[in-house]
């Protein structure tokens, strides 16, 4: 990681340390599990004392927004985790209605994410995004299920990010979340679907393509189309695999009826 963090201007005081590294947690500089540099180094980068900074480190652990992990060292805490208490956890894993909601909510969500960026998008966020698509490149050639589910979550993090809005961005984030965790485990399975891989590589490109452009019509338009694919996706995988459970318990019932000596076994 490079320098991040800026000299002390003025008091250099406990406080200014704290409302920089504040701000870069709310704006996603930094994110959950990210790790401070050592204390030495993040001394001289923000050019204050290591009293001060160890005052202004301890202040943010108070506060609940860093951790200081076994063997040292000061990573940013995990403050998305907050926004689902677990019992709502659970209740989204559950409820099938919750699924849906959570699809359509994302819709709206990821429509504006996409407006804004396109809108909004630095030449830096630009080439973010420029690394993440030659990323997906490579897991989709390979055909890397794995590896394109996680690169999925990564590319709608980095619109979130260009978006340039704190409320939206930590929004989005803790929908993906709800992935990251497993919540919405059958998500996977869209990726084994007959041509959905091939029509999600062209959507992620075509949002890319949109927001690198600058046209935010385009780039909502993309954004919204790709929800209502995924949602489409997501409902025929749960319908064939419970086509498929039905199918396989319905041959073996029939093998076992034909073949009496197995049925027995």
């Amino acid at each position: 990681m490079g320098d991040i963090y800026s000299r002390i201007e003025h008091s250099r005081t406990a406080d200014e340390v704290i409302g920089q590294i504040e701000t870069l947690i709310l704006e996603g500089v930094l994110r959950p599990g990210d790790r401070l540099p050592g204390e030495r180094e993040l001394a001289r980068q923000f050019e204050v004392s290591r009293p001060i900074l160890r005052d202004a480190l301890k202040a943010l652990e108070l506060r609940g927004l860093l951790v200081t992990r076994h063997g040292g060292g000061s990573y940013v805490a995990d403050v998305i985790g907050e926004v689902f208490s677990k019992p709502v956890m659970d209740l989204f894993f559950t409820h099938r209605k919750a699924a849906a909601d959570y699809l359509e909510y994302r819709r709206e969500m990821e429509g504006i994410a996409a407006d804004y960026a396109a809108r909004r998008a630095t030449p830096d966020d630009i080439a973010l995004l420029d690394a993440i698509m030659a990323r997906m490149d490579e897991a989709y050639s390979r055909g890397d299920f794995e590896e394109e589910a996680e690169v999925d979550v990564e590319f709608h993090h980095a619109i979130g990010e260009c978006a340039h809005n704190i409320m939206l961005l930590h929004t989005l984030r803790s929908c993906y979340r709800l992935l990251s965790d497993g919540v919405f485990r059958h998500r996977l399975l869209v990726f084994t679907l007959p041509s959905v891989r091939e029509e999600l590589f062209a959507q992620h490109r075509a949002i890319y393509a949109a927001v690198k452009a600058g046209d935010s019509a385009a780039a909502r338009k993309a954004a919204m189309d790709h929800m209502d694919y995924v949602e489409r996706s997501m409902a025929e995988a749960e319908r064939t695999g419970d086509w498929q459970r039905v199918s396989r318990l319905r041959l073996r019932q029939r093998a076992g009826v034909r073949d009496p000596q197995r049925k027995r076994s």
